[in-house]
């Protein structure tokens, strides 16, 4: 099991034993390289990520469910269509301003299947643990999950507890499974994008990612900057009860941040985007930190904010719900879908240029979720 954020490969189908041809799954791959190895890069959301996905994994595990790459997967049941989503979680410090890893792992799971137009109501949750690590603060964790829980009106059905070694890791890993019915007559994907549909960002981009930076000690850096994590059901569940057929995309832009998805989408959906600079909401403390340490808030990673690409007429009262709402209040619109982009992620630059925004080529900021 395994997530990668954008289009973010954070669910599968498990097949024992066999890929979806029948033959026997004997080796991820062949690599060219016997000594190539991975690094921290394959596991931040670019274009590490997606060549290892692509190389490695979608290859012996292809399925109708995984192939879209979407956020999570979609299974149509004779009982209707559900989402299934699965993610884990390494974020260090486990603690840090506006969440720990607990509420983190519920609503990263549970926006993953929100954002595909489902109604979250399970999640399993899997602890693996280090020997020694504090009790209490296994407690907090496990009342700030229960709390997040109930207030994504989620049960949590299922679980496992694992223990290593000290020193076989750095305290504690969790992953979160979700299963959430899809509301009818929802169809999202981040391969549904077309031209003349407007881009609107629920809340500032680069809010978690920014948290995390100043959390880290090593770094010597302080700032009020609160994490943006939250489920985020609450605010796209009366936007899909109105809107819902305007709608062709919505993303959760964790890993990779706001630029990394939007390329996912366009190279998903075969267009170009158009976002402006001037139209993007960051926080003052955000930018600053962003350029104490040479970072773009484009690519710092949100874990309660949302994109949607929604039909240029709907923008006004998508907003005027999103604003509704306290995680939406800074909702705007900052581009568009164009068909003559090739399709690349351009940004209208503040100063009139325009430039090309790529996928994270690196590592930027490991450990954020």
């Amino acid at each position: 099991m395994y997530g990668v954020v954008g289009g973010h490969l954070r669910r599968m189908v498990q097949i024992s034993g066999v890929n979806p041809q029948g033959n026997k799954m004997t080796e991820f791959s062949k690599e060219k390289n016997p000594d190539e190895r991975i690094t921290l890069a394959h596991g931040h959301g670019g274009l590490a990520s997606h060549k290892l996905i692509n190389d490695s994994f979608l290859p012996v595990f292809s399925s109708p469910e995984l192939d879209p790459l979407d956020d999570a997967a979609i299974a149509d049941l004779e009982s209707g269509k559900i989402a299934f989503s699965t993610d884990s979680f390494v974020v260090q410090p486990l603690f840090f301003p506006g969440g720990d890893i607990g509420k983190l792992a519920v609503a990263g799971t549970v926006n993953d299947l929100a954002v595909m137009g489902a109604h979250p109501v399970l999640l399993s949750v899997a602890f693996i643990i280090e020997e020694g690590f504090p009790l209490a603060d296994l407690a907090r964790i496990g009342h700030s999950m229960a709390e997040t829980s109930r207030d994504a009106g989620v049960r949590v059905a299922t679980g496992d507890t694992k223990v290593v070694p000290r020193g076989a890791m750095d305290g504690l890993f969790v992953n979160t499974s979700g299963i959430g019915i899809r509301r009818e007559g929802i169809s999202v994907s981040g391969s549904f994008a077309k031209s003349g549909q407007a881009v609107l960002l629920s809340g500032p981009a680069g809010d978690h990612g920014a948290a995390i930076i100043c959390a880290r000690n090593e770094l010597g850096i302080e700032g009020d900057i609160i994490s943006d994590c939250r489920p985020l059901w609450d605010l796209i569940s009366p936007l899909l009860d109105k809107l819902g057929g305007s709608i062709s995309v919505m993303r959760d832009p964790t890993r990779g941040g706001v630029a990394t998805t939007l390329n996912e989408i366009a190279r998903a959906s075969g267009v170009g985007i158009e976002i402006e600079e001037t139209a993007i909401p960051v926080r003052p403390s955000t930018r600053a930190v962003c350029e104490i340490l040479g970072f773009d808030p484009l690519y710092l990673a949100n874990e309660g904010a949302v994109l949607i690409i929604i039909d240029n007429d709907k923008v006004k009262s998508a907003l005027n719900i999103i604003h509704a709402h306290t995680a939406g209040k800074f909702a705007v619109k900052i581009g568009e879908v164009k068909d003559d982009l090739n399709g690349k992620v351009i940004l209208k630059t503040a100063a009139g240029g325009r430039r090309i925004v790529d996928m994270l080529a690196g590592e930027m900021l490991p450990r954020i979720c």
